[in-house]
């Protein structure tokens, strides 16, 4: 018997002219909304992590571009001087989810195939085209959770790090997809999610997603997923990911690489689910792939206040890289890879707008 049918979190959404999207920073604690009138204050909200998840990036950066039309007032060449700064301007905010990029050039070609038409023609059609990326996005969720739920035994308990979720998404989740949908098959057990250090994505995200669905979860310390795991309390890891190399390697949240080198030593499955938006065959290795580096002053300080020594240096990367060969299986909504990578992905990838 599984868990009831989980509802879709309004992670962004378009209300009433304007970008509408759940503020992350404020959760677990306070459900605050944060309204953005103009495509600026939705790369400012994107940059500023008010939303996070490669996924809910190139949703909001597709709603954002369709704002940015919408409320502006120029027609012909100046509309398109002023596109192609939306569109700097969007690509700006982060640099290594590559659902932002994609999202951006399917924009950029909805734009193209009718800039000759301008007016309420142009901005409708901007408008419908991320709303179907914003459906799109709910549809693959569910599909590669459904899949990803096959890979796991029966009464699964499974690590996950950082949160890949419905708030990393447009509404249902990558990893946490898989973990929806387990739970609805009756093939999941327990969830344990790591905190996910310096911001803290799995104890307040993950978890909270998962209470609200009463979905039983744990949060434990970064480090003590290798103590579970070594006392045979973890089945399998399912993480989410910000960019997919061609030959499987795997850009994700700071701390995934250790946890995949954890589940190797203990001779468990490291799945990754994420929709083909992040796949990215253009880039072969996953050493090509660019790594954000965040503010210092999200690991100096916890809730504002701060917990290192003054003046030491310090290094923020926000992902790192999890080599393939560390990757049992990649889910997306086409199907299922396995090594070799470099085949299997691009099979799946065929037709990728």
């Amino acid at each position: 018997m599984g868990f009831p049918e989980v509802r879709v979190v309004p992670t962004v959404a378009w209300e009433d002219g304007a970008v509408v999207m759940i503020d992350q920073r404020r959760l677990p604690h306070e459900q605050v909304f944060v309204r953005c009138r103009d495509h600026r204050e939705v790369a400012k909200a994107v940059q500023d992590m008010v939303i996070r998840g490669a996924p809910a990036i190139g949703v909001s950066a597709a709603l954002g571009l369709a704002l940015g039309v919408r409320v502006s007032a120029s027609e012909g060449g100046a509309l398109r001087t002023e596109w192609d700064d939306m569109c700097a301007v969007m690509a700006a905010s982060r640099p290594t989810a590559v659902n932002l990029f994609w999202a951006i050039e399917r924009m950029r070609q909805r734009f193209d195939s009718l800039a000759g038409a301008g007016g309420e023609l142009l901005r409708t059609a901007l408008l419908d085209e991320a709303l179907s990326i914003q459906a799109e996005d709910v549809d693959a969720c569910r599909r590669m959770g459904d899949l990803g739920a096959e890979l796991l035994p029966q009464k699964a308990r499974v690590l996950t790090h950082c949160n890949a979720g419905a708030l990393a998404t447009a509404g249902y989740g990558t990893a946490l997809g898989v973990v929806r949908s387990a739970a609805r098959m009756g093939r999941l057990a327990h969830v344990f999610a790591d905190e996910t250090r310096p911001y803290l994505q799995g104890a307040r995200l993950t978890a909270w997603e998962l209470q609200q669905d009463g979905i039983p979860v744990t949060v434990i310390t970064d480090n003590m997923a290798g103590h579970l795991m070594a006392r045979g309390e973890v089945d399998a890891i399912v993480v989410g990911s910000d960019r997919i190399a061609a030959n499987g390697d795997v850009a994700n949240k700071i701390g995934t690489y250790s946890v995949a080198v954890l589940a190797r030593e203990h001779d468990l499955p490291f799945y990754v689910a994420a929709p083909v938006s992040t796949f990215d065959l253009a880039t072969e290795t996953g050493a090509e792939i660019p790594i954000e580096e965040r503010p210092a002053s999200e690991v100096t300080h916890l809730a504002g206040r701060p917990i290192t020594p003054m003046g030491v240096p310090v290094r923020h990367p926000a992902f790192d890289v999890t080599p393939h060969r560390f990757v049992t299986a990649i889910v997306c909504e086409r199907g299922v890879a396995r090594a070799p990578y470099t085949e299997s992905l691009r099979a799946l990838a065929g037709g990728l707008p």
